[in-house]
């Protein structure tokens, strides 16, 4: 039987057009939710809305271009949620980009600044326009914030400046979970670890190589589905973590255990 834990609630995710994110916003479709679907291009987030719409759950959603790292966009995507579907009772900040890949004194200033731009402060504009509105409604709101075992719990080289993105992005949810959850809006961290995208494929690598080395290197041998870290954002989002505020919680195939 399908659970319906989001029924009639409104999510919003943002990065929805490929990946973790597309995993999240089908979660919350096939639970139920109205979904809102974000990120900085029209096309890939009209093909999560079909997905949505045309799949057996026959799902409600409808995608809103923004750039999260812009304050009147973070605003203007809240509001449309709250436009069409008449409150925010979930949000998914998983927008995020990588750049680098080298050592940190070869870094580029520019890929310096557009890490921290979209991975730190367009978490902190959304985080600012979702609890704005979650504070003012009677049942409040969930917020789950995408991080990354870089970070707070691993590096690796030539992931300094991403690794040092994703920890803000922890600690900034732990921060901010404390100072609203008395006002009914609970925040919680997911952080992922590898997981089957192309971002955890090495340069040159076929999946058939990266499933050979991961079966050789991480505890349960193989690297986390999307659908796997979609679940722990959901249970986070859910009235079943309701006493779990501000917490981190990593879905990583046992590679930080």
């Amino acid at each position: 039987m399908t659970s319906t834990r989001f029924t009639g609630r409104t999510a919003l995710v943002t990065g929805a057009g490929s990946g973790i994110g597309r995993a999240i916003a089908l979660a919350f479709a096939a639970e139920g939710a109205n979904v809102v679907v974000a990120g900085r291009r029209r096309e890939p987030l009209d093909e999560t809305v079909a997905l949505i719409e045309d799949g057996a759950e026959g799902g409600k959603a409808f995608a809103v271009t923004a750039d999260v790292s812009k304050a009147v966009d973070a605003r203007a995507l809240v509001q449309a949620a709250v436009d069409r579907y008449g409150s925010l009772d979930v949000a998914v900040n998983n927008a995020g980009i990588f750049r680098g890949g080298q050592p940190l004194a070869d870094l580029t200033e520019e890929d310096w600044r557009t890490q921290l731009d979209i991975n730190v402060t367009g978490v902190f504009l959304a985080l600012q326009a979702e609890i704005r509105q979650m504070r003012t409604q009677p049942s409040g709101g969930a917020i789950v914030n995408v991080a990354s075992t870089f970070g707070i719990h691993t590096s690796s080289p030539g992931a300094a400046a991403y690794a040092a993105s994703k920890a803000a992005v922890a600690a900034l949810s732990k921060g901010a979970a404390v100072d609203h959850i008395r006002e009914g809006v609970r925040i919680n961290v997911v952080s992922p670890g590898a997981t089957d995208t192309p971002m955890s494929l090495r340069t040159g690598e076929t999946e058939a190589d990266r499933a050979e080395r991961v079966r050789a290197t991480l505890p349960l041998g193989r690297i986390s589905a999307t659908s796997e870290v979609a679940a722990a954002v959901l249970y986070l989002a859910s009235d079943d973590a309701a006493s779990v505020v501000g917490t981190d919680l990593v879905v990583d195939s046992g590679a930080t255990a």
